[in-house]
């Protein structure tokens, strides 16, 4: 049916279009086989420290971010990752929080409150800090790499949609058709 000639050029363009498919990885290659992918967050939660130098990945909803001395503190809501590595869209389904800390300047307006972000992460321990009036236990990772998820488009379900028949829109004409006038 194709000349053989003509199958190499469509299969490097094939080849070349599914290579751009492939989008930017959330883990580095040089990362992943460092991953322990059997660790969970309530895991992590229950106990950092036992945890410490274990490279993880997490993701979630950025709460806070501050500039410090040596780096950036950003305290992120937990939230379970799709298959993409990306956080999903129920913050109900959240198992805590985390701080994750950049060695290198971020500077916090980049990643205002409501950023979803995924974080490959080190284990570092964990730190207790207030949570409203109680003391609450962060684990805290040392970023290795981040991805900063773009803004969800609006759900259309807010806005509202009224159903009209397809009569509704031909009415005048309705009766019209099908009729042999005189």
């Amino acid at each position: 049916m194709f000349a053989p000639t003509a199958r190499i050029p469509a299969a490097l363009a094939l080849i070349l279009l599914l290579a751009g498919c492939a989008g930017n990885p959330v883990v580095p290659a040089s990362l992943a086989p460092q991953l322990d992918k059997t660790l969970t967050f309530p895991q992590l939660r229950e106990s950092a420290d036992s945890y410490r130098g274990h490279l993880i990945v997490l993701g979630g909803e950025v709460l806070s971010a501050k500039r410090l001395k040596d780096g950036t503190r950003i305290e992120v809501l937990e939230i379970p990752l799709e298959g993409s590595l990306q956080p999903g869209p129920d913050r109900t389904m959240s198992e805590g929080r985390f701080v994750a800390i950049q060695k290198e300047f971020l500077d916090p307006a980049t990643i205002p409150p409501g950023t979803r972000l995924t974080v490959v992460g080190e284990v570092t321990g964990s730190v207790v800090d207030k949570l409203d009036e109680t003391d609450y236990t962060f684990p805290v990772l040392e970023i290795k790499a981040l991805k900063v998820w773009p803004r969800r488009e609006e759900s259309y379900a807010r806005i509202p949609y009224y159903y009209y028949p397809p009569s509704y829109y031909w009415r005048p004409y309705y009766h019209t058709f099908g009729r042999i006038r005189r």
